[in-house]
């Protein structure tokens, strides 16, 4: 009885727990059922696979997988395809700048370790402004403003390729970081928000500087671990894990069906290994903007420390006006807060659905994978799917389009607005 009382006493956040029924938590199970539905109906219709966590007041009420891993081998066929799992491990693209520089920079910042208005040059003398540079301003530049996306900085610079990059070709992640504080400004700072991978990449090197670790081992040692959580990860099959474990991407590599080249390209399916050209040719698969996997049940614990504000179980992470900070509108573009997407206005609607108050948050990723995390409902859905493990509908008009992008549950939003629906008012 005694050690009942005080394990109840130390225990300090809410962990998660499978709901008997999702009526207990104000879900109707019949409704719910339309969710799979959607989803099998794609799947029928030749979509790939997919996979999704719904909680809500604590409680798991959905952690399903549908569909395949793995169905091509090149653009062969399987005559056995692989069968999606809930287990399955995921790339998580773009989702990677949260769970893994979010989440750090909101402990840090929690610790007193990181002030976000501090300077880039702080960490990095060597990043300023060269004579060249048509745009100036690199000086001035915040930890805040790569968050906010208005540093400055195109999308994308294509370091893995020299035919595109020039000068700023890195196959080597020492050399990367030179090249990244060397790339210069596409726009005057503060003017504009451009969604930036290079805002994130940077991001990764000041944690690495802040914490004298590499950002895989930072977030694996002082996010995952202290959770309990342990298929979430960068460079998996560098740490046991076996290529059947995970969702595939792209069929042939990064060639975009045979019309991409440049040194070193990858020309077979790619499983277990992050897609993101930056990240593994340029970055050894460890950066700030991809390279991150995981599976359903994990991120179904990375979504509750946000519905704790900030805890899970005995472990605290960040505390509430440190998330309340990260998630607060930006001035220029209510849709973004510090890094977060926010359900600001219509726009988002394609990806948090007509029901998903103002209040929400949620990042995607471009290999399928999307975070709803809806604080005032304490519910949170993570989808994940493996929309680019399709052929390229055609290759050389737009080598980034699959035919995994053309299917409904590629926008995200009918799958969030079904779970949505069956919540009881």
């Amino acid at each position: 009885m005694f050690n009942h009382y005080d394990k109840k006493e130390t225990l300090k956040y809410p962990t998660l727990k499978k709901v008997g029924k999702p009526e207990e938590v104000g879900f109707s199970s019949e409704k719910l059922q339309q969710v799979d539905r959607l989803i099998e109906q794609e799947i029928k219709n030749g979509f790939p696979g997919a996979a999704i966590v719904v909680i809500k007041d604590g409680k798991i009420i959905k952690n399903s997988a549908y569909g395949y891993a793995k169905k091509y081998d090149g653009h062969t066929p399987l005559k056995h395809p692989q069968k999606m799992k809930v287990d399955t491990m995921f790339d998580l693209a773009s989702n990677t700048k949260m769970y893994s520089v979010n989440y750090a920079l909101q402990h840090l910042v929690s610790e007193g370790k990181v002030d976000l208005y501090q300077t880039i040059q702080h960490y990095y003398p060597s990043f300023k402004d060269n004579e060249a540079d048509k745009i100036k301003g690199k000086d001035s530049l915040r930890i805040i403003d790569l968050l906010h996306h208005t540093a400055g900085f195109p999308s994308s610079v294509h370091y893995h390729n020299p035919a595109r990059a020039g000068d700023l070709y890195s196959q080597d992640r020492k050399t990367t970081v030179e090249m990244i504080l060397k790339t210069p400004l596409q726009y005057e700072p503060g003017t504009s928000q451009i969604y930036s991978d290079i805002d994130y990449m940077l991001l990764g090197f000041i944690i690495e500087k802040v914490t004298g670790q590499q950002l895989d081992k930072y977030v694996e040692t002082h996010i995952y671990k202290p959770l309990g959580i342990t298929s979430t990860m960068f460079n998996p099959l560098n740490k046991g894990h076996k290529e059947k474990e995970f969702a595939a991407t792209e069929l042939m590599g990064n060639t975009r069906d045979g019309v991409i080249s440049f040194p070193n390209i990858r020309t077979y399916t790619l499983q277990g290994e992050v897609h993101d050209e930056k990240s593994f040719y340029s970055m050894g698969g460890v950066s700030g903007h991809a390279g991150l996997f995981s599976t359903t049940g994990d991120l179904a614990v990375l979504l509750q420390v946000m519905l704790n504000n900030g805890g899970y179980g005995k472990v605290k992470l960040f505390d509430k006006e440190t998330i309340d900070l990260f998630v607060k509108p930006s001035d220029m573009n209510p849709t973004y807060g510090l890094g977060w997407r926010i359900n600001a206005n219509e726009s988002m609607e394609w990806m948090f659905s007509e029901y998903a108050n103002n209040n929400v948050i949620g990042h995607t990723g471009w290999t399928g994978t999307i975070t709803v995390i809806d604080r005032d409902n304490q519910l949170a859905i993570a989808l994940l799917t493996n929309k680019k493990h399709s052929p390229v509908i055609n290759p050389q008009i737009d080598s980034n389009r699959f035919q995994g992008d053309t299917y409904e549950i590629s926008q995200y939003g009918s799958i969030i607005k079904a779970v949505y629906e069956a919540m009881i008012n």
